[in-house]
């Protein structure tokens, strides 16, 4: 089994900056896809940011391209999601997920809210 901790959420101005991180334990595993998504209120969750394994390939949604940055380090099992600029429009609760053998594991959120 898999478990996923999300930590680093709060509250901040527009324009500050966020760091969120993600562990994952649990039963030994490689070679797995991590990334975030994320659900405003009353939306349907979106895909954010995504990284591989070898943390060479990264992918970003456009609404967040140039502003946030994802990483991992696989010693530690975590991965990072560093948010600059926020916007009001970035509140949301922040997912961590991690993809292994083509089945998604959820972390239970951190939430992140943005004041204009």
């Amino acid at each position: 089994q898999v478990q996923l901790v999300e930590s680093g959420g709060g509250l901040v101005q527009a324009g500050g900056s966020l760091r969120l991180s993600c562990a994952a334990s649990g039963r030994s595993f490689r070679s797995y896809a991590m990334g975030w998504f994320r659900q405003a209120p009353g939306k349907e969750r979106e895909f954010v940011s995504a990284i591989s394994w070898s943390g060479g390939n990264t992918y970003y949604a456009d609404s967040v391209k140039g502003r946030f940055t994802i990483s991992r380090d696989n010693a530690k099992r975590t991965v990072d999601l560093r948010l600059d600029s926020l916007k009001p429009e970035d509140t949301a609760v922040y997912y961590c997920y991690l993809n292994l053998y083509g089945t998604n594991y959820w972390g239970k959120g951190t939430l992140v809210t943005v004041s204009s």
